[in-house]
């Protein structure tokens, strides 16, 4: 699984051998003695240091829960008649498929995937950039896709990547598709990145958004035994980026957050496909990644 997809969550591998993820961890540690692999925050990449890109079959099919959950809290960020700009990836499609459900919202993106998501949704304009199809990720890069974005300018970005860290922030393993993404990024007031736990600590090759230019974080929940997770999330917060973690639950999932530094959280209004989510309650100092996971 690691050699096909470049990557894969403890989580992932316990499911499809069907065991429990104490075994899976004790196995990876003996395959990384071996350096047939590395092990990374929650899961396993190939042995090198950086990882190369899957491609949109192995994409689809890796960490598809967490995906949900993540993809359930960040629509809940996005209001009726605004306008934004929704990245390619597996994790901004399924966040497309539930914007259709958003009246007036108009969504200017290089994916196709998320466009064939809004296809049908008869209140949503869907704006597309020009560019060259690349076939791995079904996305518009090049220039065509970049100068199409000049003079544009939305309320938010969603974005999804390779890799995330506090040092670089989010990375992928793509030239084109990097360079489309710091437009992308341009072009947005707040940057929110979408990125389950396996991806955190995970550095690949085109740093696309630095992480002082990432205003929110939305994750889902590492596995309990996952400190080194836990360590890059608590980094992140600590550099200013809101942290927002979604159960594996989807719609039902709790949500957490870490406040900008200096602030106190508030009620968002963050709600799900369900209803509204039970409000957390509201610390007198700001909440540490570490003190959430063991709620």
């Amino acid at each position: 699984m690691v050699r096909a997809n470049g990557a894969v969550s403890l989580r992932e591998l316990a499911r499809v051998v069907q065991t429990s993820e104490v075994t899976v961890r004790r196995d990876v540690r003996a395959l990384e003695a071996e350096g047939l692999l590395d092990r990374r925050h929650g899961g396993a990449v190939l042995p090198g240091g950086f990882t190369r890109e899957s491609g949109f079959p192995q994409k689809s099919l890796s960490a598809t829960a967490e995906k949900t959950a993540i993809a359930d809290l960040a629509a809940a960020l996005v209001e009726e008649g605004e306008a934004i700009v929704v990245g390619a990836g597996t994790t901004t499609q399924e966040l497309a498929r539930r914007l259709a459900r958003v009246p007036g919202l108009t969504v200017v993106t290089n994916s196709l995937l998320v466009a064939q998501a809004l296809a049908h949704a008869n209140r949503v304009e869907v704006v597309m950039t020009g560019g060259t199809l690349r076939g791995s990720n079904y996305a518009l890069v090049g220039s065509g896709a970049e100068q199409s974005l000049q003079g544009l300018r939305v309320s938010r970005a969603f974005l999804s990547g390779s890799g995330l860290t506090a040092e670089r922030g989010l990375s992928t393993s793509n030239m084109l598709s990097a360079s489309v993404d710091r437009a992308l990024v341009q072009a947005a007031a707040e940057v929110v990145v979408l990125a389950d736990h396996t991806k955190l600590g995970t550095d690949t090759m085109f740093q696309t958004v630095p992480t002082d230019v990432i205003t929110r974080l939305v994750t889902d929940e590492p596995p309990a035994h996952d400190d080194r997770a836990a360590t890059e999330l608590q980094a992140l917060a600590d550099q200013g980026v809101q942290i927002a973690v979604a159960g594996a639950a989807g719609a039902t999932a709790a949500r957490h957050e870490v406040p900008l530094p200096g602030q106190r959280r508030t009620r968002t209004g963050l709600r799900s496909a369900a209803g509204p989510l039970a409000p957390d309650p509201l610390p007198d100092r700001p909440a540490r990644v570490a003190d959430l996971r063991r709620r």
